[in-house]
């Protein structure tokens, strides 16, 4: 069974920094795309970030140059620091690892990022 534990959510004052931590099990976690999403409240559901197996990122326009996706095959784990917080990024952030041996994705149950101004 497929399990993915977010964390490092918290509150964090806007300018500041935060890394999120994706701890994954039950998947083939080294040939597995992992990605990062947010929704904030009334909002869709939207991509942060994505990395490939082959350590490739993709990033939202919004985080460019501010957020950072990576990824330690060794341990089953996926970060996203986040750095210079702005007043739009507070949102449950989750994780999202795709397996291309089962072509399914699965979702954490998130991690809350709040920012104070």
């Amino acid at each position: 069974q497929v399990h993915l534990v977010e964390s490092g959510g918290g509150l964090v004052q806007a300018g500041g920094s935060m890394r999120l931590s994706c701890a994954a099990s039950g998947i083939s976690f080294s040939i597995a795309a992992m990605g990062w999403y947010r929704q904030a409240p009334g909002k869709q559901r939207e991509m942060v970030a994505i990395i490939t197996s082959g350590v490739s990122t993709t990033y939202a326009d919004s985080v460019k140059g501010r957020f950072t996706i990576s990824r330690d095959n060794a341990n089953n784990k996926g970060y996203l620091q986040i750095n210079s917080l702005k007043p739009e990024d507070p949102a449950v952030y989750y994780c999202n690892v795709y397996s291309l041996i089962r072509s399914l994705g699965y979702w954490g149950q998130g991690t809350q990022v709040t920012v104070s101004s």
